[in-house]
């Protein structure tokens, strides 16, 4: 299909654009790439048919039939866009009208400085803003092979087996990892005489419940993590997981201490009184009415007896309820730098964009990001012009170079501002740094939509 194939819906015509015949532009897949792809596009005028298996089928993760399912945390991350390189994407991607940020700010729950959801609210809220746009098609079909454009395919890190095939097919074989989620326990079978609430070092008021553990409880905790059952999984190497979702017990496995410096750290968290204690695991609630809390950081293969018996071990947890086991399944995603260009079109078709978590983009914002940036370099190419990149000084940007990039050891990569072209000047004391980026960020960012 060429570009002149896809006509706004309503809407003055740019001046420059080509007269443009009445059909739909195809997004595949409902996930967060791919309404936020849908929406920029409606947006912008143009008619969209939005495609997803759901609900007449789920992919292995998936239980919610709306769109915008999470399936792992029901965390954002930070917000601060001045101390945490994933708050400054967000920062950035405000400045485009993200429905997963407006979202999200209808939807939150408490968690101290990093942005939560209520999970099943979340979805909810973006499924009715797709279903109430008047430019936006629904379809419940599984899209068996690679559309011919305009489309944009964001099937995710599960695509189905015939899509998956052939896409197989035009960009080589996929990549693969593994990737968990944690256990959710009910709110009331807490024994809070064994925990407490607060945020670490005081910020965010008692958004978090925390489980203390002394050092007989933690390492008798960490030896039966080590020798519990796992779930089986066909053709699993460790080599394959990605480390910003790595199992507990994968990082258990490091030493016996790596998990007091990682996902159960005492830094900043004191009990009532103001004890420390040796490890601390940390509790984030996963509704807004707070009935469900989610073991922050306890993403796990381990099977789902064995996660009982182990996590119980941990005071507060022993008589928990499990609203919902940690499962763990194969996430696949293209070698980029070898099939896509870096507005994530096909090298070899214009046309076909993909984005989302299939192109190598990591984590929930990242994915969303992602999907702002192909409807938007796509409906450049539907009016006549060359996308345009931002600057590898934002976090969009150099997202975007990151995944067309030559290298030969492609993985997945999240949002940190390690990936942002270095200060003209550099500035040695880390808090310094990371404001004087994101200010950077921030007003390339704002001359990029002046431009656009």
């Amino acid at each position: 299909m060429r570009p002149d194939s896809a006509v706004p819906a309503s809407g003055p015509r740019p001046d420059n654009a080509p007269v443009l015949s009445a059909a739909e532009i195809q997004v595949i897949g409902a996930g967060l790439a791919g309404c936020e792809a849908a929406l920029q596009l409606g947006q912008a005028g143009f008619r969209v048919l939005l495609k997803d298996i759901k609900p007449a089928s789920y992919t292995p993760a998936h239980t919610n039939p709306d769109f915008a399912e999470l399936v792992c945390s029901n965390s954002l991350k930070g917000e601060d866009p001045y101390s945490n390189a994933c708050g400054l994407l967000k920062a950035e991607m405000r400045a485009f009208g993200s429905v997963m940020l407006e979202a999200a700010d209808a939807t939150r729950v408490p968690a101290g400085g990093a942005l939560a959801v209520d999970r099943d609210r979340f979805a909810a809220y973006i499924t009715d803003k797709i279903r109430s746009s008047p430019g936006i098609r629904t379809v419940c079909e599984e899209v068996r092979s690679v559309p011919s454009g305009p489309c944009i395919i964001c099937t995710g890190p599960l695509t189905t087996g015939p899509l998956n095939d052939d896409i197989s097919r035009i960009c080589g074989s996929p990549l693969h990892f593994y990737d968990a989620s944690a256990p959710i326990v009910s709110r009331e079978s807490i024994d809070m005489s064994k925990a407490f609430l607060g945020d670490r070092y005081g910020k965010g008021g008692d958004d978090y419940i925390n489980c203390p553990l002394s050092k007989e409880e933690y390492y008798a905790f960490v030896h039966e993590l080590l020798s519990a059952e796992k779930a089986e999984l066909h053709s699993f190497e460790k080599r394959e997981i990605f480390e910003g979702c790595m199992p507990v017990e994968v990082m258990a496995s490091r030493g016996e201490d790596s998990l007091r410096f990682a996902n159960f750290k005492p830094v900043g968290l004191s009990g009532p009184a103001g004890e420390r204690h040796f490890a601390v695991l940390q509790l984030r609630r996963e509704t807004e009415s707070g009935e469900a809390y989610n073991l922050v950081g306890c993403q796990t293969n381990l099977k789902f007896g064995e996660q009982k018996r182990v996590f119980s071990m941990i005071p507060a947890l022993r008589n928990a309820e499990f609203l919902r086991y940690g499962v763990m399944h194969r996430n696949t995603f293209l070698n980029s730098p070898q099939c896509l260009n870096a507005d994530f079109s096909l090298k070899t078709d214009p046309m076909v964009f993909f984005a989302g978590q299939i192109t190598g983009v990591e984590g929930y914002v990242e994915s969303a990001a992602s999907g702002i940036l192909a409807a938007r370099h796509l409906i450049s190419r539907l009016t006549g012009r060359e996308p345009s990149v931002p600057g590898d000084d934002t976090v969009m940007g150099a997202l975007s170079r990151h995944i067309s990039a030559e290298t030969d050891n492609f993985q997945p990569m999240n949002a940190n501002f390690g990936i942002l072209r270095p200060l003209e000047t550099p500035v040695r004391d880390r808090k310094a740094r990371y404001h004087a980026l994101a200010e950077r960020s921030l007003k390339s960012i704002q001359a990029y939509l002046r431009l656009a």
